[in-house]
């Protein structure tokens, strides 16, 4: 799945930018959904096979239900897997892509909108059709938590979207996020498959999550929930998210006055396989970065933190290294906003690198990407940050420090020649980052 990347940022530095972008294109070659959907799921002449489990073939015909940034990718490879089958079923995304038979609803992310709520209630309506004898087939990925819902009873779309924006303004990790997400809903939390049983049911991941939590990735719509609503609670505590008519729901849940998450079942019987991940597209990097001759390994696939002070770290990682040499790291930061800036987490992090490596003179560099294209409510992907980043955001009449303390991480970026952008690239493992110091 090749990424055009806007070629604007390799003026601020030629040299050894083409192997940033080359290794980012891997990250995302190694993240297909396509491919990772066929890699997993596969026809044999004994039934389904999802990972290493078989599944009957349907006596009747098959329920695909896709939600996500790389659903349309997804469906349309399980699509051919299932060729010659009866195949009926829904695709939510940001772009309301038809794939083949399927129905398609355009839905909203970061916040859900009233397409995510048409998206949710048509596949609960839709799986509590699906009989016995139909193979319900559910496809996530990343930003399928806001793509796909429907509220809880007593709850409304502008109670979703107020205790949303608070969370995603606080700095939670979306652990922490979509512990609330699952409470406040009757779609996630294993509520999906519950709405399937008893017909038999097949989900695989795309998963955007630190380590794969089944019940993070996009609020876990068909597995069992591990938390409660007093987890729920504690987070808004935690966040200090006030959230009035969604903390009434959660306080009236933990008083018993509301059904709790399914913990277990039979619903939950069928096997969820997670088809790709950060891990895989980490590795995918090093792999492009060693074909450039480069000096290439994945130093972690579990980075979370403020955005601002990972990127310094990863600048001080980045000086201590040969020329020639590059650490790869997948995970997701996150940023306390305090601030009226532009920007996103992976910005912030390049800016915060860049300030730390001012006047460095060994050309050391970090870059941070989101692999979905769509680094928070912008238009770009990313950013680098090296020596040069503040003296070019400074010829601009900018101040790169006052830039990363108002969360203002985009002009600054705009303005220095060191935004990533490619558009939305159709799938979504997370972000990936490197710290390189060129050859020379």
């Amino acid at each position: 799945m090749p990424a055009t990347f806007d070629p604007a940022v390799l003026a601020a530095d030629p040299g050894p930018r083409p192997d940033v972008l080359a290794t980012l294109e891997g990250a995302l070659a190694a993240a297909d959904p396509a491919a990772a959907v066929r890699r997993h799921f596969r026809l044999s002449r004994s039934g389904l096979m999802a990972g290493a489990t078989r599944t009957p073939l349907p006596k009747g015909g098959v329920l695909l239900l896709a939600f996500g940034k790389a659903a349309p990718a997804m469906a349309g490879a399980a699509l051919s897997v299932l060729e010659g089958r009866e195949v009926a079923g829904l695709v939510a995304s940001p772009s309301g892509t038809r794939v083949g038979p399927l129905e398609a609803v355009a839905a909203g992310h970061p916040l859900p909108n009233a397409g995510s709520l048409r998206a949710g209630q048509r596949m609960l309506e839709l799986a509590g059709q699906a009989g016995p004898h139909t193979l319900v087939l559910v496809l996530v990925s990343g930003g399928g938590s806001a793509l796909a819902e429907v509220p809880a009873p007593g709850l409304g779309l502008e109670d979703l979207e107020e205790v949303n924006r608070a969370l995603l303004r606080s700095g939670a990790p979306i652990t922490e996020v979509n512990t609330v997400r699952r409470h406040l809903s009757a779609f996630k939390g294993g509520r999906l498959a519950a709405a399937a049983a008893p017909a038999p049911l097949v989900t695989l991941i795309l998963s955007d999550v630190v380590d794969s939590p089944l019940e993070a990735i996009a609020g876990g719509p068909t597995v069992p929930d591990p938390t409660t609503y007093a987890d729920a609670l504690a987070v808004l505590d935690r966040r200090r998210v006030a959230a009035l008519a969604a903390r009434a729901f959660l306080e009236g849940g933990a008083a018993g006055r509301h059904p709790d998450t399914p913990k277990a079942g039979k619903a939950f019987a069928g096997p969820v396989v997670v088809v790709a991940d950060g891990a895989a597209a980490a590795e995918g990097a090093a792999a492009a970065a060693r074909e450039r001759g480069l000096q290439a390994r994945v130093a972690s696939t579990t980075v979370e933190g403020e955005a601002r002070l990972v990127g310094a770290r990863l600048a001080e990682r980045a000086r201590r290294l040969r020329p020639g040499e590059m650490l790869l790291y997948a995970g997701e930061t996150t940023v306390t906003v305090t601030g009226k800036g532009q920007g996103g987490r992976n910005q912030e992090l390049a800016l915060s690198a860049g300030l730390a490596l001012e006047r460095n003179r060994t050309g050391a560099l970090v870059a941070s990407f989101a692999t979905d294209g769509v680094d928070g409510p912008t238009d770009a992907a990313g950013g680098i940050g090296d020596a040069g980043t503040v003296a070019r955001v400074g010829g601009f009449g900018r101040d790169a420090a006052a830039g990363l303390a108002a969360n203002d991480a985009l002009p600054c970026l705009e303005a220095s020649g060191d935004l990533l952008r490619c558009g939305p690239t159709g799938t979504n493992v997370g972000d990936v980052m490197l710290a390189y110091r060129p050859r020379r």
